[in-house]
C-alpha cells in the first residue's frame, strides 16, 4: 500500500504537467533551446579556470574533502541498519554480487554490495541535498535540480572470479531524459579508494562522443545484474584511475566512459552517489534504440517490486524515482 501511494503521487504529478512534458522522437538531444550549450553552465566562481577546463575537456572534476567525516559516518551507520533490517525503505533496490548470491552463509552488511533508489530514506537522501554538493551541481544543471538516481556501493572483496569489477560503461545508457549536458553525477568516496580496492577508472574526453551500444560482457566469473558495459570497449584507450580520500567527490558527465576494477583487499569499498538533472530536461522515447534492452530490464524489475497490476512506462519509473532538490519542478 505504501508503494502504491508513492506511485500514485508521482503519476498525479505527471498528469498535472501533461501540457509541459513532451516525448521526443528517438534522439540524443531534445529542444532547440538546448543547442550550443557549454558543459559548465553556471560557475558562480566556485570552479577555478583549471577546474572548468578539466570538466570541459575531460568530462570530470574532483573536489577534495567536500563531504565531512561525520556525515559519511551517518551514511555508513544507516547503511548497516538497512542491511540488518532495522531500517525499512520503500522502493529500495538491494543488490548482491553474483558470487555472494551463490553463498548460503553470507548475511547482513557483507551480503549486500549495492543499494539503489534510497531517495525515500531521509538519512541517505541527505547526501543528495548537502549544500556543499548542490552548489557544485548547479554549475552543471542550473538552479532547478532533480535527484534522479541514488546508489550506495559496497564493493566486496573479490572472490577470485573478478565479479567485483564493473565494466566500462556510460551512465546515460540507463537514462531516458536529455540533454546529457544537463545531467551530472556526484560520486563520493566513503573511505580511501585506490587501485587495490577498485577505484573508479575513467577515459578522459569520452564524454564528447556518442552513446555507445551496451550489453552484458562475456566474463567467465559471471556478471552482476544491471552491470551493462560498452560492447566495443578496448583497454588500449587512455585511462585515469581516480584514487580518492574519504569525503572527496568527483562530478562527472553521463557520457563519460568509466568503470572500476576488482577489490583485491579484504575489506568492502564504500561510495555513495547521486545523479542529478536539470528539471527542464525532457523524457525521450528509447524504443528502437540501443537503450530499449535496458528499458525492458528495468520494467521487469519494477513489475516484480510493484506488482503486475501497476502499469508503467520506462519514464514512469524515473518519475517515481525523481525528487526535487533545488528550485522548481518543471518537466522531470
Amino acid at each position: 500500500m505504501e508503494r502504491l501511494k508513492i506511485i500514485t503521487s508521482h503519476l498525479k504529478k505527471q498528469d498535472r504537467k501533461e501540457g509541459i512534458v513532451s516525448v521526443s522522437p528517438v534522439s540524443a538531444s531534445v529542444g532547440q533551446h538546448w543547442n550550443n550549450i557549454e558543459y559548465v553552465l553556471n560557475n558562480k566562481l566556485l570552479l577555478s579556470p583549471q577546474q572548468c577546463n578539466a570538466y570541459q575537456e575531460d568530462g570530470f572534476v574532483v573536489i577534495k574533502g567536500l563531504v565531512k567525516d561525520d556525515k559519511i559516518d551517518e551514511f555508513c551507520s544507516e547503511f548497516k541498519d538497512i542491511c540488518s533490517g532495522k531500517v525499512k525503505v520503500p522502493g529500495l533496490t538491494v543488490m548482491k554480487d553474483v558470487s555472494i548470491a551463490r553463498s548460503e552463509f553470507v548475511e547482513g552488511e557483507r551480503a549486500i554490495t549495492k543499494i539503489q533508489d534510497f531517495q525515500f530514506d531521509p538519512v541517505l537522501f541527505d547526501f543528495c541535498t548537502l549544500p556543499e554538493i548542490v552548489k557544485y551541481v548547479e554549475c552543471f544543471t542550473g538552479p532547478n535540480i532533480m535527484a534522479m538516481h541514488t546508489m550506495l556501493i559496497n564493493k566486496p572483496p573479490d572472490s577470485g572470479t573478478k565479479s567485483s569489477r564493473h565494466p566500462m560503461h556510460q551512465d546515460l545508457h540507463y537514462f531516458p531524459f536529455r540533454p546529457a549536458e544537463r545531467i551530472v553525477c556526484a560520486w563520493c568516496a566513503m573511505e580511501k579508494v585506490d587501485r587495490s580496492n577498485g577505484c573508479l577508472v575513467v577515459v578522459p574526453g569520452s564524454h564528447k562522443g556518442k552513446l555507445k551500444q551496451h550489453g552484458y560482457p562475456q566474463w567467465e566469473g559471471g556478471v552482476n545484474k544491471m552491470y551493462h558495459g560498452v560492447l566495443d570497449y578496448t583497454p588500449d584507450q587512455e585511462r585515469v584511475h581516480l584514487e580518492m580520500e574519504k569525503g572527496d567527490v568527483v562530478f562527472f558527465h553521463p557520457l563519460l566512459l568509466h568503470g572500476s576494477g576488482t577489490n583485491r583487499t579484504q575489506g568492502f569499498r564504500k561510495a555513495i552517489s547521486c545523479h542529478y538533472a536539470a528539471s527542464e530536461c525532457e523524457y525521450i522515447d528509447v524504443g528502437g534504440t540501443t537503450q530499449q534492452t535496458i528499458a525492458e530490464e528495468v520494467y521487469e524489475i519494477a513489475k516484480r517490486k510493484l506488482g503486475d497490476e501497476v502499469e508503467l512506462k520506462f519514464d514512469d519509473v524515473w518519475r517515481i524515482k525523481g525528487r526535487l532538490v533545488n528550485g522548481q519542478e518543471i518537466n522531470l
